[in-house]
């Protein structure tokens, strides 16, 4: 079941990956199946919708790691959504914006997503503490009894 579960999970990743490299690639194309009419001949706020849900959703990634009280892991998804505050500023860029707002307003998020990533991947385990391996232990055999180890 577990590789299962595993394949699921990858399948929403990659599913995210492509649909949005799909809309960053051949965006009249990916709205189209969207199916919000795209800008410049439909109303873009269904756009807006699309990028609120999106921002709820990365608080709420962030929120469910934490609370499994997984630190490192809690770092890698948090540096691998430093993705979004950099392509928000490059989008200000290439659309129009100025770089002052991209640099303050979406520099200074990816500064701060940065710095966070960073202190959690640097953090030093304390003595006892559970690991963030899926099998439970630094040698991921604590499912096995003592006994019943391989060499």
């Amino acid at each position: 079941m577990a590789r299962f579960t595993t394949a699921l999970a990858v399948l929403c990743g990659l599913a995210g990956l492509f649909f949005g490299l799909n809309f960053l690639l051949n965006p009249d194309g990916a709205a189209a199946g969207f199916g919000i009419e795209p800008w410049p001949t439909g109303d873009a706020a269904g756009y807006f919708v699309v990028k609120g849900v999106r921002d709820v959703a990365y608080g709420l990634v962030i929120f469910a790691v934490l609370a499994t009280g997984s630190r490192r892991t809690l770092g890698w998804v948090i540096l691998a959504d430093l993705v979004i505050p950099l392509g928000d500023a490059a989008a200000v860029v290439t659309d129009g914006g100025t770089w002052a707002t991209a640099l303050m307003v979406h520099g200074g998020a990816a500064a701060v997503v940065l710095l966070t990533a960073v202190l959690l991947l640097r953090e030093k385990r304390a003595p006892g503490a559970r690991t963030d391996t899926v099998r439970g232990d630094a040698r991921g055999a604590s499912h096995l009894s003592e006994g019943s180890r391989r060499p």
